[in-house]
């Protein structure tokens, strides 16, 4: 039991381990705050601080009264990642797009069958992953997605983001072979795993 404590213990953060510029990252504009990789919010779930995170993704909302589903969405995913299960399925539905804007529908399938992984519904998640991987790619979807720049949105390694049709079905695959487990875990869920 002593051992087990100690183990849990040496993975939570410390207070200084969270500590962050609070004025600089609520300063930032929406693209930095969000879309950085390896600044804005990012940086501090990166450095284990979820709760911290989410809580940092609603101030930024709340500060420039932002609207942007997207915002939702990831902090839902911090607070699903943190066990806030009733927070999270609040947040991932207001993440919802409008029908016949780009995406929507995909979109909205993913919101769908994340919101039944966290109910724990399994029937409402397969026929979200079978409408997910029914749809058809439209003739404007584009696998190298661009930056309102107009250039490749790149990974921190550099390597250009590209993106797979239906877009998020990879997501489902991980959700549903480790079914039963957290979100954080089951996001994250290796391949060959089967679902417990």
């Amino acid at each position: 039991m002593f051992a087990l404590t100690f183990a849990l213990l040496a993975f939570q953060h410390s207070p200084a381990d969270c500590a962050y510029d609070r004025a600089a990252i609520l300063a930032l504009d929406e693209r930095a705050f969000d879309q950085n990789l390896e600044g804005g919010w990012r940086s501090l779930a990166a450095a284990g601080c979820t709760p911290e995170a989410a809580d940092l993704i609603r101030d930024w909302r709340v500060l420039h009264k932002a609207t942007a589903t997207i915002l939702f969405w990831h902090e839902g995913q911090l607070r699903a990642e943190a066990g806030q299960a009733d927070q999270a399925i609040a947040l991932f539905e207001q993440s919802r797009r409008t029908m016949g804007e780009d995406g929507s529908q995909a979109w909205n399938l993913y919101v769908d069958g994340s919101l039944a992984f966290l109910r724990r519904d399994r029937a409402a998640f397969d026929a979200a992953r079978a409408k997910l991987s029914a749809l058809p790619q439209p003739a404007t979807f584009d696998a190298n997605p661009k930056g309102p720049d107009g250039k490749p949105i790149l990974l921190p390694d550099g390597r250009p983001l590209t993106v797979a049709w239906p877009p998020n079905l990879n997501v489902f695959d991980r959700l549903s072979r480790c079914w039963g487990q957290g979100y954080k875990v089951a996001y994250a869920c290796p391949a060959g795993r089967a679902s417990e």
